[in-house]
């Protein structure tokens, strides 16, 4: 199958809106809605309605800057996503099984690095001996970032269970 296939079912499988949102809420950067328009295969007037119904909607932002206004995830709505996506099907326990998992991550890195933090062990990969040892840490640090993000919304799903469990998401 080609991209061009792909991207034909793509329209006739999804709707403009939802082929819009699809790539907006995706962008790890501010992008202009000519850009969104030519991923999602919608007009560039199109694509600007329906990215100020996701503004609107508080499921984007727009950044500012530059000459065009670019938009990009809303973190708040991208947070209470992450937060749903955890603790569907998931029990308490499950979470708490889980805090282990990454907290074990973390404590591993802080041994193996020797460093208490990832900004810690970049300031390693900075006088680091090798090429690689350097790149390693650096991913290392990365990774971690990513961990501790993660282990505080499992922390907010585990104390705020009683009040996030079971409840239905709106529609976006």
């Amino acid at each position: 199958m080609t991209d061009e296939s792909g991207a034909e079912l793509w329209k006739e499988h999804q709707s403009a809106f939802d082929r819009v949102r699809a790539v907006a809420v995706t962008l790890s950067e501010p992008k202009p809605a000519d850009w969104i328009a030519e991923q999602a295969h919608v007009a560039g007037n199109t694509a600007r309605d329906h990215l100020q119904r996701l503004v609107e909607m508080n499921v984007l932002r727009t950044a500012t800057g530059g000459t065009a206004t670019r938009y990009e995830p809303d973190p708040l709505y991208t947070r209470m996503q992450a937060l749903r996506n955890l603790l569907d099907d998931r029990t308490r326990d499950d979470l708490l099984e889980l805090r282990g998992d990454l907290q074990e991550q973390v404590e591993e890195w802080q041994t193996e690095y020797d460093a208490d933090s990832p900004s810690d062990l970049r300031e390693r990969a900075a006088h680091a001996d090798t090429a690689e040892a350097t790149r390693e840490m650096r991913r290392t640090a990365n990774d971690w970032d990513i961990i501790v993000y993660r282990l505080q919304l499992v922390e907010d799903a585990i104390e705020h269970y009683s009040d996030y469990a079971g409840s239905t998401p709106a529609p976006a």
